[in-house]
């Protein structure tokens, strides 16, 4: 009896590997015919991972709940400016050649590996196939989502050659220097430097040159200001802050019910007003095209600013030396 309730015990704990269960097997049969994946390989994956409860708890204290007050000096500090100025130097030549090639400018490639991995030193300690397979499995409010990344990464780990168990990366599975998920690893990893391998963990070129084809891919505007300072001369009417990141309104519409910025705008440019807590108030700021970029990166508006401000930073830290 005693034997039995150990037992019993393990295969509760955190970290004890994977069981395939009729549920999860129905799941993975599905994701192989869907994204033509072995079904062999899928489950050989399940059984290697391990259920973690510390992922589970991570991903309900996500940072960007926090004010932008709290937020914003959680990433742009002096010694990340310091940091990231080091890193731009060090690799000027990929980041020049980015922009040229991807249209994409140094500065705000420097302040998405700043922000997601401080310039590569921190790139996450839970094994990426954990991660997935806790989120895929035993995450139901956002299943379907990582249990296609697992699926993915499993595809991933394969065509790289990698020991399922080694990838480490971020409590949600994100991996590399600018923390790709598995599927935009696939679709925007890129052999920048042409050596024959799109090692986003160890090669800056190679990490560089992926950010910045994201970016591209995306539809980034070489030259567009992203977000612009703003001021309100009337109180605002329901419906003009919005949670959802999409540029829904046009700048005709903002300027029609009172905000005003620096610079005027052709009346059909797409904006969003976006309002960032401060302690004493808010601030307010029109954003435009290349902001709603950065939030294909992470649909947080607090993220997107942090990086926004972050570059701008770096810009001048860099171009000041």
């Amino acid at each position: 009896m005693r034997l039995l309730v150990l037992l019993i015990l393990s295969l509760s704990l955190p970290g004890f590997a994977a069981e395939v269960r009729p549920e999860d097997h129905a799941r993975l049969e599905t994701l192989s015919q869907e994204l033509n994946i072995s079904l062999e390989q899928l489950v050989t994956g399940m059984q290697q991972a391990q259920f973690r409860q510390s992922v589970l708890d991570a991903i309900q204290r996500p940072w960007e709940a926090k004010p932008w007050y709290q937020y914003r000096p959680l990433f742009i500090t002096p010694d990340r400016i310091r940091q990231g100025v080091a890193f731009w130097r060090k690799n000027a030549s990929q980041l020049d050649r980015a922009a040229v090639r991807m249209q994409v400018p140094p500065e705000v490639v420097v302040a998405i590996i700043g922000i997601e991995t401080y310039f590569g030193t921190r790139m996450g300690n839970h094994p990426v196939l954990d991660a997935l397979y806790t989120l895929g499995f035993h995450y139901p409010e956002r299943a379907p989502y990582f249990s296609k990344e697992f699926a993915q990464f499993v595809r991933l780990a394969n065509e790289q050659k990698w020991p399922l168990r080694q990838p480490m990366g971020s409590y949600a599975g994100a991996m590399g220097m600018g923390q790709f998920m598995p599927t935009s690893y696939l679709h925007f990893a890129v052999d920048f430097d042409n050596d024959g391998h799109k090692d986003l963990f160890a090669n800056p070129a190679d990490a560089i040159g992926s950010v910045a084809n994201y970016f591209a891919e995306h539809g980034w505007h070489y030259g567009e200001p992203v977000a612009t300072p703003a001021t309100l001369i009337t109180p605002l009417p329901a419906g003009i802050l919005t949670d959802n990141p999409d540029l829904i309104h046009s700048w005709k519409q903002l300027h029609d019910v009172g905000v005003r910025i620096s610079t005027d705008l052709p009346a059909d440019t797409p904006v969003k007003l976006l309002r960032l807590e401060q302690p004493t108030g808010n601030e307010y700021w029109v954003v435009r095209h290349n902001f709603y970029v950065i939030t294909r990166y992470n649909r947080s508006p607090l993220y997107a600013m942090a990086v926004y401000q972050l570059s701008q930073e770096l810009a001048h830290a860099y171009h000041a030396q």
